[in-house]
Protein backbone atom coordinates (compact mmCIF):
# COMPACT_ATOMS: atom_id res chain seq x y z
CA UNK A 1 0.00 0.00 0.00
CA UNK A 2 1.15 3.30 -0.60
CA UNK A 3 2.21 5.80 2.08
CA UNK A 4 -1.43 7.70 2.69
CA UNK A 5 -0.07 11.30 1.85
CA UNK A 6 1.12 10.15 -1.65
CA UNK A 7 -2.54 8.91 -1.70
CA UNK A 8 -4.25 11.88 -0.97
CA UNK A 9 -1.93 13.83 -3.29
CA UNK A 10 -2.67 11.31 -5.97
CA UNK A 11 -6.62 11.97 -5.49
CA UNK A 12 -6.72 15.80 -5.23
CA UNK A 13 -4.69 15.68 -8.57
CA UNK A 14 -6.55 12.40 -10.71
CA UNK A 15 -10.01 13.60 -9.29
CA UNK A 16 -9.80 16.32 -11.57
CA UNK A 17 -8.89 14.95 -13.98
CA UNK A 18 -11.00 11.84 -14.43
CA UNK A 19 -13.99 14.77 -13.46
CA UNK A 20 -12.69 16.73 -16.89
CA UNK A 21 -12.40 13.18 -19.02
CA UNK A 22 -15.42 11.34 -18.31
CA UNK A 23 -18.00 14.11 -16.43
CA UNK A 24 -18.17 12.28 -13.24
CA UNK A 25 -16.26 10.61 -10.45
CA UNK A 26 -17.50 6.74 -9.96
CA UNK A 27 -19.17 6.61 -6.27
CA UNK A 28 -16.87 3.44 -5.91
CA UNK A 29 -13.95 4.65 -6.10
CA UNK A 30 -14.56 5.93 -2.78
CA UNK A 31 -15.42 4.57 0.20
CA UNK A 32 -18.62 6.86 1.35
CA UNK A 33 -17.79 6.34 5.02
CA UNK A 34 -14.15 7.65 5.00
CA UNK A 35 -14.04 10.01 1.76
CA UNK A 36 -17.48 11.62 1.91
CA UNK A 37 -19.35 11.37 4.95
CA UNK A 38 -16.79 11.46 7.41
CA UNK A 39 -13.72 14.16 6.07
CA UNK A 40 -11.20 12.86 7.90
CA UNK A 41 -8.50 14.57 8.71
CA UNK A 42 -4.82 14.23 7.90
CA UNK A 43 -3.96 13.63 11.39
CA UNK A 44 -6.88 10.55 11.85
CA UNK A 45 -5.67 8.73 8.18
CA UNK A 46 -2.34 8.71 9.17
CA UNK A 47 -3.85 7.24 12.81
CA UNK A 48 -5.74 4.78 10.82
CA UNK A 49 -2.98 3.48 8.41
CA UNK A 50 -0.96 0.41 9.48
CA UNK A 51 2.79 1.15 10.67
CA UNK A 52 3.66 -1.72 8.36
CA UNK A 53 2.65 0.11 5.49
CA UNK A 54 5.33 2.72 6.03
CA UNK A 55 9.01 2.64 5.88
CA UNK A 56 10.71 1.27 9.25
CA UNK A 57 12.04 4.12 11.09
CA UNK A 58 15.79 4.83 10.75
CA UNK A 59 17.76 4.57 13.57
CA UNK A 60 19.69 7.98 12.65
CA UNK A 61 16.14 9.87 12.08
CA UNK A 62 17.11 12.77 14.00
CA UNK A 63 20.07 13.17 11.97
CA UNK A 64 17.59 12.56 8.49
CA UNK A 65 15.65 15.14 10.08
CA UNK A 66 17.89 17.72 10.83
CA UNK A 67 19.72 17.17 7.35
CA UNK A 68 16.25 18.10 5.57
CA UNK A 69 15.53 20.95 7.43
CA UNK A 70 19.27 22.04 6.86
CA UNK A 71 17.53 23.02 3.11
CA UNK A 72 15.79 26.16 5.16
CA UNK A 73 17.64 29.49 4.98
CA UNK A 74 17.59 32.29 6.94
CA UNK A 75 17.81 35.11 4.52
CA UNK A 76 19.47 37.65 6.93
CA UNK A 77 22.10 35.54 8.39
CA UNK A 78 22.37 33.59 5.31
CA UNK A 79 22.76 30.22 6.99
CA UNK A 80 20.27 27.23 7.90
CA UNK A 81 18.36 27.35 10.83
CA UNK A 82 20.38 23.85 11.82
CA UNK A 83 23.33 25.68 12.10
CA UNK A 84 22.58 28.70 13.24
CA UNK A 85 20.53 26.35 16.32
CA UNK A 86 17.40 27.47 15.91
CA UNK A 87 15.83 23.89 16.14
CA UNK A 88 14.96 23.23 19.59
CA UNK A 89 12.85 20.20 21.04
CA UNK A 90 13.37 17.54 18.50
CA UNK A 91 11.11 14.43 19.44
CA UNK A 92 9.30 11.37 17.54
CA UNK A 93 6.53 9.17 18.86
CA UNK A 94 7.41 6.40 17.58
CA UNK A 95 3.65 4.94 18.05
CA UNK A 96 1.86 7.68 15.77
CA UNK A 97 4.86 8.49 13.87
CA UNK A 98 4.42 12.39 14.89
CA UNK A 99 7.75 14.43 14.65
CA UNK A 100 7.34 17.40 16.88
CA UNK A 101 10.30 20.24 17.29
CA UNK A 102 10.53 23.58 18.09
CA UNK A 103 12.11 26.54 15.87
CA UNK A 104 13.62 29.15 17.72
CA UNK A 105 14.07 32.11 15.87
CA UNK A 106 15.51 35.40 16.86
CA UNK A 107 12.64 37.29 17.68
CA UNK A 108 8.55 36.86 17.63
CA UNK A 109 8.59 39.89 15.10
CA UNK A 110 10.05 37.87 12.34
CA UNK A 111 8.86 38.49 9.06
CA UNK A 112 9.45 35.31 7.49
CA UNK A 113 8.30 33.28 10.45
CA UNK A 114 5.36 31.96 8.35
CA UNK A 115 7.25 30.82 5.81
CA UNK A 116 9.55 29.13 7.86
CA UNK A 117 7.14 26.94 9.43
CA UNK A 118 5.31 25.55 6.09
CA UNK A 119 8.88 25.13 4.49
CA UNK A 120 10.40 22.73 7.92
CA UNK A 121 7.02 21.03 8.04
CA UNK A 122 6.81 20.08 4.04
CA UNK A 123 10.10 19.07 4.38
CA UNK A 124 10.13 16.80 7.25
CA UNK A 125 6.73 15.63 5.52
CA UNK A 126 8.58 14.50 2.27
CA UNK A 127 10.45 11.87 4.42
CA UNK A 128 8.89 8.58 3.30
CA UNK A 129 8.63 7.33 7.20
CA UNK A 130 7.44 9.87 9.10
CA UNK A 131 3.60 10.52 9.79
CA UNK A 132 2.38 14.30 11.39
CA UNK A 133 4.46 16.49 11.40
CA UNK A 134 3.96 19.68 14.36
CA UNK A 135 6.19 22.74 13.97
CA UNK A 136 6.12 25.28 16.83
CA UNK A 137 7.48 28.61 15.95
CA UNK A 138 9.40 30.13 19.27
CA UNK A 139 11.52 32.86 19.97
CA UNK A 140 15.14 33.38 21.96
CA UNK A 141 13.87 35.07 25.40
CA UNK A 142 14.54 38.53 25.89
CA UNK A 143 18.06 39.20 27.75
CA UNK A 144 20.76 41.32 27.56
CA UNK A 145 23.67 42.79 29.24
CA UNK A 146 23.13 45.82 30.91
CA UNK A 147 24.12 47.08 34.57
CA UNK A 148 20.61 49.36 34.60
CA UNK A 149 18.59 46.94 37.13
CA UNK A 150 15.00 46.37 35.38
CA UNK A 151 16.62 45.79 32.15
CA UNK A 152 17.52 42.75 32.45
CA UNK A 153 15.26 41.19 29.95
CA UNK A 154 14.63 43.65 27.47
CA UNK A 155 16.12 41.79 24.41
CA UNK A 156 17.51 44.84 22.26
CA UNK A 157 17.11 48.68 22.84
CA UNK A 158 16.77 50.88 19.52
CA UNK A 159 17.44 54.61 19.95
CA UNK A 160 15.40 56.88 17.86
CA UNK A 161 17.99 59.49 17.29
CA UNK A 162 17.93 63.11 15.67
CA UNK A 163 20.97 66.03 16.08
CA UNK A 164 18.10 68.63 16.09
CA UNK A 165 14.25 68.75 17.05
CA UNK A 166 11.05 69.46 15.24
CA UNK A 167 11.83 66.60 12.70
CA UNK A 168 9.46 64.12 13.51
CA UNK A 169 11.99 61.67 15.60
CA UNK A 170 9.31 61.17 18.67
CA UNK A 171 6.82 60.47 15.14
CA UNK A 172 9.02 58.00 14.35
CA UNK A 173 9.82 56.24 17.32
CA UNK A 174 6.41 56.17 18.25
CA UNK A 175 5.25 54.51 14.75
CA UNK A 176 8.17 52.07 14.99
CA UNK A 177 6.90 51.24 17.94
CA UNK A 178 3.77 49.43 16.91
CA UNK A 179 4.65 48.49 13.79
CA UNK A 180 7.31 45.97 16.12
CA UNK A 181 3.97 45.33 17.94
CA UNK A 182 1.93 44.27 14.80
CA UNK A 183 4.71 42.13 13.73
CA UNK A 184 4.50 39.83 17.01
CA UNK A 185 7.04 41.32 19.34
CA UNK A 186 6.76 43.05 23.11
CA UNK A 187 7.53 46.84 22.72
CA UNK A 188 8.42 49.57 25.19
CA UNK A 189 8.88 53.27 24.52
CA UNK A 190 10.79 55.06 26.97
CA UNK A 191 10.94 58.72 26.25
CA UNK A 192 14.65 59.96 27.49
CA UNK A 193 13.87 63.71 26.53
CA UNK A 194 13.21 64.97 30.17
CA UNK A 195 13.53 69.14 28.76
CA UNK A 196 10.75 68.69 26.72
CA UNK A 197 9.01 65.26 27.20
CA UNK A 198 6.76 64.21 23.90
CA UNK A 199 5.34 60.83 24.97
CA UNK A 200 2.11 62.00 27.23
CA UNK A 201 0.92 64.39 24.11
CA UNK A 202 1.42 61.49 21.50
CA UNK A 203 0.22 58.65 23.20
CA UNK A 204 -2.66 58.79 25.86
CA UNK A 205 -2.67 55.03 28.06
CA UNK A 206 -5.75 52.90 28.54
CA UNK A 207 -5.02 54.40 32.14
CA UNK A 208 -3.16 56.64 34.23
CA UNK A 209 -3.54 54.43 37.53
CA UNK A 210 0.35 53.84 39.30
CA UNK A 211 0.83 50.52 39.87
CA UNK A 212 4.03 48.70 41.55
CA UNK A 213 5.86 45.37 41.34
CA UNK A 214 7.98 45.05 44.51
CA UNK A 215 9.91 47.96 44.25
CA UNK A 216 9.32 48.94 41.32
CA UNK A 217 7.08 50.73 38.93
CA UNK A 218 5.08 49.29 36.12
CA UNK A 219 5.24 51.22 33.36
CA UNK A 220 1.75 52.40 31.40
CA UNK A 221 0.06 50.73 28.62
CA UNK A 222 -1.43 51.31 25.35
CA UNK A 223 -2.58 48.63 23.28
CA UNK A 224 0.06 46.44 25.09
CA UNK A 225 3.21 48.79 24.57
CA UNK A 226 4.66 49.92 27.44
CA UNK A 227 5.59 53.71 27.65
CA UNK A 228 7.46 55.96 30.76
CA UNK A 229 7.73 59.16 30.17
CA UNK A 230 9.11 61.98 33.15
CA UNK A 231 6.16 63.37 31.43
CA UNK A 232 3.24 61.22 32.80
CA UNK A 233 4.61 61.78 36.68
CA UNK A 234 5.96 65.52 36.52
CA UNK A 235 3.79 68.22 34.57
CA UNK A 236 6.01 69.97 32.04
CA UNK A 237 9.28 69.75 31.85
CA UNK A 238 12.38 69.56 33.86
CA UNK A 239 14.45 72.11 34.68
CA UNK A 240 17.94 71.03 35.96
CA UNK A 241 21.68 70.72 34.96
CA UNK A 242 23.00 67.96 32.63
CA UNK A 243 24.47 65.81 35.48
CA UNK A 244 21.02 65.62 37.61
CA UNK A 245 18.97 64.50 34.13
CA UNK A 246 21.50 61.85 33.73
CA UNK A 247 20.92 61.10 36.79
CA UNK A 248 16.75 60.80 36.45
CA UNK A 249 16.94 59.41 33.50
CA UNK A 250 19.14 56.30 34.92
CA UNK A 251 16.85 56.28 38.05
CA UNK A 252 13.35 55.70 35.62
CA UNK A 253 15.35 53.23 34.29
CA UNK A 254 16.16 51.14 36.74
CA UNK A 255 12.91 51.73 38.60
CA UNK A 256 10.83 50.69 36.10
CA UNK A 257 9.78 46.72 36.29
CA UNK A 258 9.99 46.79 31.83
CA UNK A 259 9.62 42.72 32.02
CA UNK A 260 10.42 40.72 29.33
CA UNK A 261 10.39 42.97 26.00
CA UNK A 262 11.79 42.27 22.42
CA UNK A 263 12.23 45.74 21.60
CA UNK A 264 12.68 49.18 23.88
CA UNK A 265 12.38 52.30 21.84
CA UNK A 266 14.40 54.75 23.38
CA UNK A 267 13.35 58.11 21.95
CA UNK A 268 16.64 59.89 22.54
CA UNK A 269 16.81 63.72 23.29
CA UNK A 270 17.91 65.91 20.22
CA UNK A 271 21.49 66.18 20.13
CA UNK A 272 25.33 64.79 20.49
CA UNK A 273 26.09 66.15 23.95
CA UNK A 274 26.48 64.92 26.79
CA UNK A 275 23.53 63.42 28.02
CA UNK A 276 23.79 61.31 24.57
CA UNK A 277 26.84 60.12 25.05
CA UNK A 278 26.34 58.94 28.63
CA UNK A 279 22.83 57.19 27.83
CA UNK A 280 24.32 55.12 24.96
CA UNK A 281 27.26 53.67 26.94
CA UNK A 282 24.97 52.98 29.87
CA UNK A 283 22.05 51.37 28.17
CA UNK A 284 23.87 48.87 26.01
CA UNK A 285 22.30 50.39 23.01
CA UNK A 286 21.92 47.71 19.88
CA UNK A 287 20.88 49.95 17.17
CA UNK A 288 19.89 53.28 15.99
CA UNK A 289 17.63 54.88 13.53
CA UNK A 290 18.11 58.46 13.03
CA UNK A 291 15.67 61.08 12.17
CA UNK A 292 16.28 64.02 9.62
CA UNK A 293 14.55 66.12 6.74
CA UNK A 294 15.67 66.51 3.54
CA UNK A 295 17.65 70.01 3.82
CA UNK A 296 21.17 69.93 3.16
CA UNK A 297 21.51 71.13 7.00
CA UNK A 298 19.86 68.31 7.80
CA UNK A 299 22.27 66.00 5.92
CA UNK A 300 25.00 67.55 8.12
CA UNK A 301 23.21 66.55 11.14
CA UNK A 302 22.67 62.88 10.22
CA UNK A 303 26.72 62.70 10.01
CA UNK A 304 27.15 63.69 13.65
CA UNK A 305 24.62 61.51 14.38
CA UNK A 306 25.92 58.69 12.63
CA UNK A 307 29.49 59.88 14.03
CA UNK A 308 28.33 59.83 17.57
CA UNK A 309 26.92 56.19 17.57
CA UNK A 310 30.05 55.38 15.98
CA UNK A 311 32.00 56.92 19.10
CA UNK A 312 30.24 54.12 21.20
CA UNK A 313 30.05 51.64 18.95
CA UNK A 314 26.60 51.69 17.82
CA UNK A 315 25.58 50.79 14.41
CA UNK A 316 22.78 52.97 12.48
CA UNK A 317 20.95 50.50 11.10
CA UNK A 318 18.34 52.89 9.45
CA UNK A 319 17.42 56.53 8.33
CA UNK A 320 14.02 57.91 8.32
CA UNK A 321 13.29 61.55 5.96
CA UNK A 322 10.33 62.90 7.56
CA UNK A 323 8.34 65.93 5.30
CA UNK A 324 10.59 64.24 2.38
CA UNK A 325 7.52 65.63 0.07
CA UNK A 326 3.90 66.60 -0.06
CA UNK A 327 1.36 63.98 -1.48
CA UNK A 328 -1.24 66.21 -3.00
CA UNK A 329 -4.20 63.48 -3.27
CA UNK A 330 -6.58 62.50 -6.75
CA UNK A 331 -9.34 64.34 -5.07
CA UNK A 332 -7.56 67.43 -4.19
CA UNK A 333 -6.06 68.35 -7.22
CA UNK A 334 -9.14 69.68 -8.57
CA UNK A 335 -12.16 71.40 -7.14
CA UNK A 336 -15.31 69.15 -8.59
CA UNK A 337 -17.64 72.14 -9.41
CA UNK A 338 -15.02 74.45 -11.30
CA UNK A 339 -14.28 71.49 -13.47
CA UNK A 340 -17.46 70.28 -14.35
CA UNK A 341 -18.20 74.05 -15.38
CA UNK A 342 -14.90 74.11 -17.41
CA UNK A 343 -15.97 71.16 -19.21
CA UNK A 344 -19.29 71.88 -19.97
CA UNK A 345 -18.59 75.34 -21.02
CA UNK A 346 -15.94 74.03 -23.28
CA UNK A 347 -18.50 71.55 -24.87
CA UNK A 348 -21.50 74.32 -25.49
CA UNK A 349 -18.96 76.73 -26.82
CA UNK A 350 -17.89 74.10 -29.82
CA UNK A 351 -22.17 73.39 -30.07
CA UNK A 352 -22.00 70.02 -29.03
CA UNK A 353 -24.52 70.41 -26.43
CA UNK A 354 -26.68 73.05 -27.66
CA UNK A 355 -30.24 72.47 -27.87
CA UNK A 356 -32.91 73.41 -30.62
CA UNK A 357 -34.58 76.69 -30.08
CA UNK A 358 -37.91 74.92 -31.04
CA UNK A 359 -37.63 71.85 -28.68
CA UNK A 360 -40.55 71.78 -26.25
CA UNK A 361 -39.66 71.34 -22.49
CA UNK A 362 -39.69 68.07 -22.37
CA UNK A 363 -37.43 67.33 -24.98
CA UNK A 364 -35.15 70.25 -23.26
CA UNK A 365 -35.19 68.53 -20.00
CA UNK A 366 -33.72 65.02 -21.38
CA UNK A 367 -31.10 67.01 -23.40
CA UNK A 368 -29.58 68.89 -20.18
CA UNK A 369 -30.00 65.17 -18.53
CA UNK A 370 -27.90 63.81 -20.93
CA UNK A 371 -25.60 66.74 -20.98
CA UNK A 372 -24.93 66.44 -17.27
CA UNK A 373 -24.67 62.64 -18.06
CA UNK A 374 -21.79 63.83 -20.78
CA UNK A 375 -20.48 65.91 -17.87
CA UNK A 376 -20.19 63.75 -15.06
CA UNK A 377 -18.89 60.83 -17.39
CA UNK A 378 -16.15 62.95 -18.69
CA UNK A 379 -15.39 64.34 -14.64
CA UNK A 380 -14.92 60.83 -13.72
CA UNK A 381 -12.59 60.05 -16.84
CA UNK A 382 -10.28 63.21 -15.41
CA UNK A 383 -10.16 62.15 -12.46
CA UNK A 384 -9.35 58.39 -12.85
CA UNK A 385 -6.49 59.60 -15.10
CA UNK A 386 -4.89 62.15 -12.57
CA UNK A 387 -2.32 60.75 -10.38
CA UNK A 388 -1.25 61.52 -6.82
CA UNK A 389 1.48 64.55 -7.27
CA UNK A 390 4.74 64.40 -5.09
CA UNK A 391 6.04 67.65 -4.30
CA UNK A 392 8.86 67.97 -2.75
CA UNK A 393 9.09 71.08 -0.78
CA UNK A 394 12.45 70.74 0.98
CA UNK A 395 14.24 69.54 -2.40
CA UNK A 396 15.33 65.87 -3.30
CA UNK A 397 16.67 64.70 -0.13
CA UNK A 398 20.41 62.12 0.40
CA UNK A 399 18.80 58.82 0.23
CA UNK A 400 21.02 58.42 -2.40
CA UNK A 401 24.37 60.05 -0.96
CA UNK A 402 23.55 58.11 2.39
CA UNK A 403 23.32 54.83 0.71
CA UNK A 404 26.79 55.42 -1.72
CA UNK A 405 28.72 57.41 0.80
CA UNK A 406 27.81 55.77 4.59
CA UNK A 407 26.62 52.03 3.40
CA UNK A 408 22.96 52.44 4.80
CA UNK A 409 20.70 50.48 2.79
CA UNK A 410 17.84 51.37 5.16
CA UNK A 411 16.43 55.07 3.92
CA UNK A 412 12.99 55.56 4.24
CA UNK A 413 11.11 58.98 3.13
CA UNK A 414 7.92 59.85 4.81
CA UNK A 415 5.08 62.76 3.43
CA UNK A 416 4.08 65.48 5.30
CA UNK A 417 0.46 64.57 6.12
CA UNK A 418 -2.12 66.75 8.25
CA UNK A 419 -3.04 63.10 9.79
CA UNK A 420 0.12 62.10 10.80
CA UNK A 421 0.43 65.58 12.76
CA UNK A 422 -3.11 65.45 13.91
CA UNK A 423 -2.49 61.64 15.36
CA UNK A 424 0.96 62.57 16.84
CA UNK A 425 -1.56 65.46 18.78
CA UNK A 426 -5.01 63.38 19.41
CA UNK A 427 -2.99 60.83 21.99
CA UNK A 428 -3.49 57.79 19.13
CA UNK A 429 -0.18 56.50 17.04
CA UNK A 430 -1.24 57.42 13.33
CA UNK A 431 -0.48 53.27 12.55
CA UNK A 432 -2.94 52.08 14.96
CA UNK A 433 -6.09 54.80 13.51
CA UNK A 434 -4.64 53.91 9.67
CA UNK A 435 -3.10 50.78 10.25
CA UNK A 436 -3.42 49.51 6.54
CA UNK A 437 -2.40 53.28 4.82
CA UNK A 438 0.46 53.74 2.33
CA UNK A 439 2.19 55.46 4.89
CA UNK A 440 1.73 52.70 7.87
CA UNK A 441 3.01 50.24 5.31
CA UNK A 442 5.99 52.80 5.46
CA UNK A 443 6.95 52.39 9.34
CA UNK A 444 6.02 48.70 9.01
CA UNK A 445 8.72 48.32 6.50
CA UNK A 446 11.05 50.30 8.47
CA UNK A 447 10.21 47.95 11.43
CA UNK A 448 11.12 45.34 9.16
CA UNK A 449 14.56 46.57 8.31
CA UNK A 450 15.02 47.27 12.35
CA UNK A 451 14.30 43.26 12.95
CA UNK A 452 16.32 42.19 9.98
CA UNK A 453 19.96 44.40 11.44
CA UNK A 454 19.43 43.81 15.00
CA UNK A 455 19.56 39.94 14.02
CA UNK A 456 22.25 40.27 11.86
CA UNK A 457 24.16 42.67 14.81
CA UNK A 458 23.36 39.29 17.44
CA UNK A 459 24.49 36.67 15.09
CA UNK A 460 26.70 37.41 12.60
CA UNK A 461 30.11 39.41 12.06
CA UNK A 462 29.34 41.72 8.81
CA UNK A 463 32.95 43.49 8.75
CA UNK A 464 35.40 41.95 6.67
CA UNK A 465 38.63 41.69 7.74
CA UNK A 466 40.96 44.67 6.01
CA UNK A 467 44.22 45.45 6.73
CA UNK A 468 46.76 47.48 5.23
CA UNK A 469 50.53 44.96 4.03
CA UNK A 470 52.99 47.59 4.25
CA UNK A 471 55.81 45.10 2.90
CA UNK A 472 53.48 44.48 -0.26
CA UNK A 473 51.98 47.99 -0.67
CA UNK A 474 48.59 46.31 -0.84
CA UNK A 475 45.08 45.86 1.04
CA UNK A 476 44.22 42.58 2.17
CA UNK A 477 40.74 41.37 2.47
CA UNK A 478 39.68 38.51 4.67
CA UNK A 479 43.14 37.02 4.28
CA UNK A 480 42.33 35.99 1.03
CA UNK A 481 41.42 38.68 -1.30
CA UNK A 482 44.17 41.80 -2.16
CA UNK A 483 43.21 45.17 -3.88
CA UNK A 484 45.84 47.73 -4.36
CA UNK A 485 45.74 50.89 -2.15
CA UNK A 486 45.89 53.16 -5.03
CA UNK A 487 42.95 51.51 -6.73
CA UNK A 488 40.78 51.69 -3.28
CA UNK A 489 41.75 55.12 -2.99
CA UNK A 490 40.59 56.34 -6.53
CA UNK A 491 37.20 54.39 -5.79
CA UNK A 492 35.98 57.08 -3.60
CA UNK A 493 32.32 58.29 -3.37
CA UNK A 494 32.66 61.17 -1.30
CA UNK A 495 31.57 64.51 -2.37
CA UNK A 496 35.06 66.00 -3.04
CA UNK A 497 35.21 62.78 -5.55
CA UNK A 498 31.82 62.50 -7.60
CA UNK A 499 29.72 65.10 -7.61
CA UNK A 500 26.25 63.80 -5.66
CA UNK A 501 23.91 65.00 -7.99
CA UNK A 502 24.82 64.41 -11.49
CA UNK A 503 27.13 61.25 -10.21
CA UNK A 504 30.08 63.35 -12.54
CA UNK A 505 33.63 61.61 -11.21
CA UNK A 506 35.73 64.80 -9.92
CA UNK A 507 38.60 63.19 -9.30
CA UNK A 508 40.60 62.08 -11.77
CA UNK A 509 42.04 58.74 -11.65
CA UNK A 510 45.64 59.62 -12.58
CA UNK A 511 45.81 62.48 -9.96
CA UNK A 512 46.62 59.32 -7.32
CA UNK A 513 50.08 58.48 -7.27
CA UNK A 514 50.19 54.56 -6.96
CA UNK A 515 52.57 55.16 -3.65
CA UNK A 516 49.39 56.80 -1.67
CA UNK A 517 48.48 54.77 1.29
CA UNK A 518 46.44 54.39 4.87
CA UNK A 519 47.65 56.07 7.54
CA UNK A 520 44.92 55.21 9.75
CA UNK A 521 41.97 52.76 9.40
CA UNK A 522 39.10 52.28 11.43
CA UNK A 523 35.81 50.46 11.20
CA UNK A 524 32.22 52.54 10.95
CA UNK A 525 29.36 51.14 13.21
CA UNK A 526 28.82 47.49 10.60
CA UNK A 527 28.81 49.04 7.77
CA UNK A 528 31.37 51.10 6.23
CA UNK A 529 35.28 51.59 6.67
CA UNK A 530 37.02 55.11 7.45
CA UNK A 531 40.81 55.29 5.80
CA UNK A 532 43.10 58.60 6.47
CA UNK A 533 45.28 58.27 3.24
CA UNK A 534 48.47 59.82 2.82
CA UNK A 535 47.43 62.76 0.71
CA UNK A 536 45.56 64.02 2.87
CA UNK A 537 42.20 62.89 2.35
CA UNK A 538 39.47 60.71 4.47
CA UNK A 539 37.72 58.40 2.29
CA UNK A 540 34.65 56.23 3.59
CA UNK A 541 34.20 52.95 2.14
CA UNK A 542 31.03 50.69 2.99
CA UNK A 543 31.94 47.31 3.03
CA UNK A 544 28.93 46.81 0.27
CA UNK A 545 31.39 48.65 -2.14
CA UNK A 546 34.51 47.36 -1.17
CA UNK A 547 33.21 43.94 -2.14
CA UNK A 548 31.53 45.14 -5.24
CA UNK A 549 34.96 46.38 -5.91
CA UNK A 550 36.48 43.11 -5.13
CA UNK A 551 33.85 41.58 -7.62
CA UNK A 552 34.80 43.98 -10.52
CA UNK A 553 38.10 43.35 -10.62
CA UNK A 554 37.76 39.07 -10.18
CA UNK A 555 35.91 39.31 -13.37
CA UNK A 556 38.29 41.86 -15.29
CA UNK A 557 40.92 39.64 -14.37
CA UNK A 558 38.81 36.59 -16.08
CA UNK A 559 38.23 38.56 -18.99
CA UNK A 560 41.64 39.21 -19.65
CA UNK A 561 42.76 35.62 -19.19
CA UNK A 562 40.31 34.66 -22.11
CA UNK A 563 41.32 37.33 -24.09
CA UNK A 564 44.96 36.26 -23.90
CA UNK A 565 43.89 33.20 -24.47
CA UNK A 566 42.07 33.76 -27.58
CA UNK A 567 45.13 35.74 -28.84
CA UNK A 568 47.38 32.36 -28.08
CA UNK A 569 44.80 30.33 -29.80
CA UNK A 570 44.15 28.50 -26.80
CA UNK A 571 41.11 26.70 -27.66
CA UNK A 572 38.66 26.97 -24.87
Amino acid sequence: MRNPRQLLHSLAVLSPLYLLCFGSVPTEAFAPTQWQNSKLSTTQLFAETNDEDLPPIPTEWRGEVLQSLKAVIDPDLNQDIVTLGFVQNLSLDEDTRRVKFDVELTTPACPVKDQFQMDCQKLVEDLPWTGPVTVQMTAQPSVMETSTFGMAQVGAVIAVSSCKGGVGKSTTAVNLAYALQSMGASVGIFDADVYGPSLPTMITPDDDIVRFVGRQVAPLQRNGVKLMSFGYVNDGSAIMRGPMVTQLLDQFLSVTHWGALDYLILDMPPGTGDIQLTLTQRLNITAAVIVTTPQELSFADVVRGVEMFDSVNVPCVAVVENMAYYQVEKENQFDIGQLKEAIGGTLEAKGMLNGDDDDDDKTSKQKKKEKDALVDELVQVVMQNAKEEKIQIFGPGHKRRLSEQWGIDHTFSMPLMNQIASNGDSGTPYILEHPDSDQASIYKSLAASVVTEVAKTKYQQQRPSIIYDEELHIMVIDEEEAMTTADLRRACRCAACVEEMTGRQILQPADIPESVKPLKMAPTGNYALSVDWSDGHRSLYPYRQIRSLLEEQKQEAEAAVEEAKEVAGVPQ
